[in-house]
């Protein structure tokens, strides 16, 4: 069964669960900051654009607001990622006993356009997100999301790829297009979600009904840490501000912007996507100590001469979330906490 969302009341309460949080913290000394662990996905390329792949954890140098930072899990591609250091060879006090399940997998959320935009070859887009579906071997759950005025959880996030098939076959297009407020919408599902998490979105045009800004989204995804990857076809082209959107959103986070002039490129654009998440490198860290519970700016650098050309793509930022804390918590707050990778934009919990 398909659930649908009103925006506007989930948008109104949103805005006074951020109101209530502001209030609270100006009137109980008791709310902090908390940063989880950070992930990170990263790609390297050289100047042709192929994949570099055989990197060590020491070719990185991770660094937030300037503070170098030590990787505490690293991966590459497909393969499963291990702890270093410390981790190697111990639990650290406050991370949890599970802690390799919590940095493992992939789940990746599809996104698609159903509005009035989509008239126009909407079998070829199905067909191109079907068979997009199907190469994604080694992720482990996979999402299925449709997209107009409202958001249809079609096949929220599974194993099992035949019901999310059967979601893309089950779509009709019409309605207006709402593509912020959805994609706001679809970002909090996967940051509930631990391990690499990847939306990716295929829309036929601009956005006519959203009330959320796109800066916004983009930053409640690099706060959580979720890559985007935008597909869209010539359709957007029509409207630069779209185009210069998608572009800004998807390298703020990690991910690319795609836009296809005909069926066939939606089917490369798909299969980029594929073969971008397969050499992806996961790198994670505890933030050492930082009194900027602002925006953080993070860095990625590749170390040695022999690396120096080659290109870096990773998301820039986030911001911390705020969180209560109980007598006994604070005692410990200097610990890791539990829970990795959900820091957030304030006014998210």
């Amino acid at each position: 069964m398909l659930r649908r969302i009103s925006l506007p009341i989930v948008i109104s309460l949103a805005l006074i669960i951020t109101a209530g949080t502001r209030m609270a913290a100006q009137n109980n000394p008791d709310i902090r900051v908390v940063v989880n662990m950070v992930q990170l996905n990263v790609a390297v390329t050289d100047k042709k654009g192929n994949y570099v792949t055989g990197l060590k954890p020491s070719d990185f140098a991770i660094s937030e607001d300037g503070i170098l930072e030590q990787p505490a899990t690293f991966g590459e591609g497909n393969e499963p990622v291990h702890n270093l250091g410390e981790f190697a060879t111990q639990t650290p006090p406050g991370v949890p006993k599970n802690f390799s399940e919590l940095i493992s997998g992939a789940n990746v959320y599809v996104l698609f356009d159903t509005s009035d935009y989509m008239y126009r070859g909407f079998v070829f887009a199905q067909d191109a997100i079907t068979q997009f579906i199907r190469s994604l071997e080694t992720a482990d759950k996979i999402a299925f999301y449709s997209y107009s005025r409202d958001l249809s959880r079609a096949a929220p996030l599974t194993a099992d790829r035949e019901q999310v098939l059967e979601a893309v076959r089950s779509t009709v297009a019409g309605d207006q297009a709402a593509l912020y407020n959805c994609l706001l919408l679809t970002l909090k599902d996967a940051a509930q979600n631990t391990g690499r998490k990847v939306v990716v979105v295929f829309s036929n045009g601009p956005d006519n009904s959203s009330v959320v800004p796109p800066e916004d989204v983009a930053e409640f995804a690099q706060s959580t840490g979720v890559s985007i990857y935008m597909i869209s076809t010539q359709q957007a082209r029509l409207e630069p501000v779209s185009t210069a959107v998608f572009d800004r959103m998807t390298a703020a986070t990690g991910g690319k912007a795609y836009f296809a002039k005909n069926w066939k490129d939606e089917h490369l654009a798909f299969a980029s996507i594929r073969d971008d998440l397969a050499h992806l490198y996961s790198l994670s860290y505890y933030p050492k100590p930082n009194t900027n519970n602002g925006w953080r700016t993070i860095t990625v650098k590749l170390v040695g001469d022999r690396l120096k050309n080659y290109k870096v793509r990773t998301r820039s930022g986030y911001r911390p979330r705020p969180s209560r804390f109980s007598g006994q918590i604070k005692s410990a707050s200097t610990q890791p906490p539990a829970n990795p990778d959900t820091s957030s934009v304030p006014g998210d919990n």
